[in-house]
């Protein structure tokens, strides 16, 4: 992977601010909250559902 740049860099942190800001607003929010963690809730069980049978 090459060094990132001062220009990605700062990239990369506005990137992350408003990363940071949209997760404040959705925590504030009730049900932007609760459908975003239904949907991490459903998205889990798919994913175990795929996984179960890898460990034989």
């Amino acid at each position: 992977m090459m060094p990132m740049t001062a220009q990605d860099k700062k990239y990369q942190a506005e990137s992350d601010m408003r990363t940071l800001v949209d997760a404040s607003l959705i925590k504030r929010d009730k049900a932007r909250h609760g459908a975003a963690m239904k949907l991490v809730m459903e998205q889990r069980k798919a994913l175990s559902d795929i996984t179960k049978g890898e460990d034989k």
